[in-house]
Formats: C-alpha cells, structure tokens, sequence
C-alpha cells in the first residue's frame, strides 16, 4: 500500500540507511529539489513568475539586494531545471521574457502549501528560538 493511504507522509515511507551515504544523498531527486529551492533567490523568483512573466531589468527592479550577476545565475539555474523559460524578442535591441514552465506551475502548488505552514507556525517557531536563545545564554548544554 502506498504511503498516500496509510496515512504516512511519503518522506516518511521508506527508512533511510545509517548512516546516509553522500553518493545516495548527492543523487536524490527530492534533495536536488530541495537544493534549488532553499536557495535565497529561487523562490522568490519562481513566486513572481508564477504571476505573469517578466523581463530581466523587471525583475532586478522587484527584487531589493539582488545582484546583478545573481540573478543571471539564479535565472539559468531554474532555466536549466525546466522551471523558467527564457524567450528572447527579435527587437532592436533584443528583449527577454522569463516566465514559468508548466513544471514551474507545477512547483507553486508545493511551495503554497510550505509558505502556509510557515505562516499557521510562525509564532511557534519563533517561540521556540526564543526559548533557545534564552538556553543559549546560559552555557552549554549538559551532556546526555
């Protein structure tokens, strides 16, 4: 039976081996997801254009502390993901458009869902560094 009906969330379904190998970990698909998106820049990228589409200096403008050169980076990253789409305008001078594949469509309905969670936990999350702020000042933990 899948994870799906049984209640276990599917990142739960199957145990990892101890301890987890690099060579398994660097060739997981879910990881290498998880790589793109936790940069700093993706997902606010993916967001913008999950909007309507836009052109470079449109995003470099929306995007406050971005560099440049960052955002070319970013942008091919999720071009060569099959996330975004880069169309080039046969204007003089050439304009470009960067807007989401369907894969990067794809992607909204995931990170809606962790944004929500991140938003309904906040006050506990931020409740919880606090309490480890406060533990933090008073010394090292003691040994188990």
């Amino acid at each position: 039976m899948s994870a799906a009906h049984t209640g276990v969330p599917s990142v739960l379904a199957h145990e990892l081996p101890r301890p987890v190998p690099a060579d398994e970990l660097a060739a997981c698909p879910a990881g290498d997801v998880f790589r793109r998106v936790g940069d700093k820049w993706s997902v606010l990228l993916v967001i913008l254009l999950g909007g309507r589409p836009h052109r470079y200096n449109e995003l470099h403008r929306a995007v406050e502390g971005i560099s440049q050169r960052m955002l070319t980076r970013t942008l091919r990253g999720l071009e060569a993901d099959g996330l975004v789409r880069r169309d080039v305008h046969p204007t003089v001078p050439p304009s470009v458009e960067y807007s989401l594949t369907p894969l990067g469509r794809g992607l909204l309905e995931p990170l809606s869902a962790l944004a929500d969670w991140a938003v309904r936990n906040a006050p506990e999350i931020n409740e919880a560094r606090s309490r480890h702020r406060a533990g933090a000042d008073d010394g090292p933990a003691p040994a188990p």
